[in-house]
C-alpha cells in the first residue's frame, strides 16, 4: 500500500512556530507531526509513502534520514514554488502509476481514524475516492445524495 503525505505548505496558522521550521516538524507531546502520520500509515500497512516539500526541505530531508526513513521505501518530491494539492499530486504522480488505491494524508491532521478499516471500505464500495470528514461548525458543508456519495458542496451562514 502506497501514500502521499502533503507536507509543502507554509505553516502560516502556525507563526512564529514555522518561521525557522517546517510545519511538518512542529511537535506534539514531543512528537512531530510528521512521525505521528508516518506511524499511523505504517500501522495500517502502507509501505510506500512519498511527502511533498517546500517551505525548510532540508529539514524534512534531515529528519528522515536520522529515522532510517522509519524503514520503508520513502520519496520526497520538492516544490521549489507552492503547487497546492493538486499540483503537489500530480508533480508526485509518478508514485501513484500503478493505478492502485493509496492513501493522502495532510501533515497536520491527526486523528484515531482506523485507517485500515476505511481502506477496506474503500475497496469493497468501489469509489473513486473515499474522504475522511469530521461534523465542524464552518460556512461551507458537504453534500450527500441518497446513496452517500459526496456531491457537492454549500456555502451557509455557521
Amino acid at each position: 500500500m502506497k501514500a502521499m503525505i502533503l507536507a509543502a505548505g507554509l505553516g502560516t496558522r502556525l507563526r512564529p512556530l514555522t518561521d525557522t521550521r517546517p510545519k511538518a516538524l512542529i511537535e506534539i507531546q514531543r512528537v512531530p507531526l510528521l512521525e505521528i502520520v508516518i506511524r499511523r500509515l505504517l500501522a495500517a500497512g502502507v509501505q510506500e509513502i512519498v511527502i511533498n516539500t517546500h517551505h525548510c526541505a532540508e529539514q524534512i530531508a534531515g529528519f528522515l534520514q536520522a529515522h532510517d526513513n522509519f524503514g520503508v521505501r520513502l520519496e520526497l518530491s520538492h516544490e521549489p514554488e507552492l503547487l497546492d494539492t493538486g499540483g503537489g499530486l500530480r508533480q508526485a504522480g509518478h508514485f501513484f502509476d500503478d493505478g492502485r488505491p493509496f492513501f493522502l494524508h495532510n501533515v497536520d491532521i491527526v486523528s484515531n481514524i482506523d485507517l485500515r478499516a476505511m481502506y477496506a471500505q474503500h475497496l469493497a464500495s468501489a469509489s473513486l475516492a473515499t474522504l475522511a470528514v469530521k461534523p465542524r461548525r464552518t460556512s461551507r458543508y458537504f453534500l450527500f445524495d441518497e446513496a452517500g456519495q459526496l456531491c457537492g458542496w454549500k456555502s451557509m451562514q455557521p
